[in-house]
């Protein structure tokens, strides 16, 4: 199976959609390409279609069998790309770091290098007795989160 020309075929369908994005390409056993597509504002069925089609009609079934599936991304599988955060902002992430402490918070801002949270805690008051609520931010470099996941709210 030619790897080279797939991937060819695959970024170039996703090229004519300035929206939608690779996140995974993954070559698996039995000749069976997976293709993991993503937009920044989700993807429909028809994108799929698209991809899957400008990618099949492109090899031939007579030279080597495979299947190919072209997917969006688990919304419960951990975000992989960064514009799979920027895509996110303003919902709630639990995000594992490289230490294993978690933090869960609302993503308020993404750059090329940390993303930016925020969430509540309720702290005693510095004077008297009883809690307040105190707004808590922290921005986490790319390089120490292990794992970053939507968190579903229902």
């Amino acid at each position: 199976m030619d790897k080279i020309k797939i991937k060819n075929l695959v970024n170039g369908a996703i090229e004519e959609n300035s929206s939608l994005f690779l996140i995974e390409l993954n070559f698996l056993p039995d000749n069976k390409i997976l293709v993991v597509v993503d937009g920044d504002k989700g993807i429909s069925l028809k994108e799929c279609v698209r991809i899957s089609r400008a990618v099949e009609h492109n090899l031939d079934r007579e030279e080597e069998d495979f299947s190919l599936e072209v997917t969006s991304p688990d919304i419960a599988q951990p975000l992989i790309v960064k514009r799979q955060y920027k895509k996110n902002i303003n919902r709630t992430l639990q995000v594992k770091l490289i230490d294993n402490s978690k933090i869960e918070g609302v993503l308020k801002n993404v750059d090329e290098n940390a993303i930016d949270l925020e969430w509540k805690v309720r702290e005693p008051k510095p004077v008297g007795k009883g809690k307040i609520t105190v707004v808590k931010n922290k921005t986490i470099p790319f390089k120490d989160i292990l794992e970053a996941k939507v968190k579903l709210l229902f």
